[in-house]
């Protein structure tokens, strides 16, 4: 089960209502920092307008590949370990706007964790250190540490005991 907080709304669908939760300022400027950090080279450039722009906590090393994309409405609720690898055009969301809701929850990435290209991380998921995320998964609930999960739907392919036992033999 993933960790989210719910807020039921009335009316039109939550995403009408989304300038009522958080501000239009605060989302123009983040769409402004991700634009540039999507497109930026620099490792070390991208951390620091995550770390200092979006306030989300980003460990030392820790690699955003080329069109990533944070969370644009809530960033700060993101947390990212230190050298964990985020694959190309991998999306980390920290909201979800429903019909008749929408739902809040942080997302915490490891350290040493690889996550495939092309892959979706929903609000409210934790994955563990030295997990591994195949390319193109829909990540919704957990990953244990040091385990290899991918698949939409996600499943744990090995667990972190399974990959090292299989790391032995070759």
């Amino acid at each position: 089960m993933r960790r989210t907080t719910r807020y039921p709304v009335e009316g039109a669908n939550s995403l009408w209502q989304v300038y009522k939760t958080v501000s239009f300022f605060k989302v123009f400027k983040n769409v402004l920092v991700i634009l540039i950090a999507r497109y930026t080279p620099f490792f070390g450039m991208k951390n620091w307008l995550y770390r200092t722009l979006l306030r989300m906590e980003v460990g030392e090393r820790t690699a955003f590949a080329f069109q990533v994309v944070p969370d644009i409405m809530f960033p700060e609720m993101i947390k990212v370990g230190k050298n964990s690898v985020i694959g190309y055009n991998t999306t980390i969301l920290a909201h979800e706007y429903l019909i008749n809701e929408y739902r809040l929850g942080e997302v915490e990435i490891g350290d040493e964790v690889m996550i495939g290209a092309n892959s979706t991380i929903l609000p409210g998921v934790k994955i563990g250190e030295g997990a591994v995320v195949s390319a193109g998964t829909l990540v919704h609930r957990d990953v244990p540490a040091g385990a290899l999960a991918g698949g939409n739907p996600m499943r744990i392919i090995y667990t972190k005991e399974e990959r090292e036992a299989r790391e032995r033999k070759d």
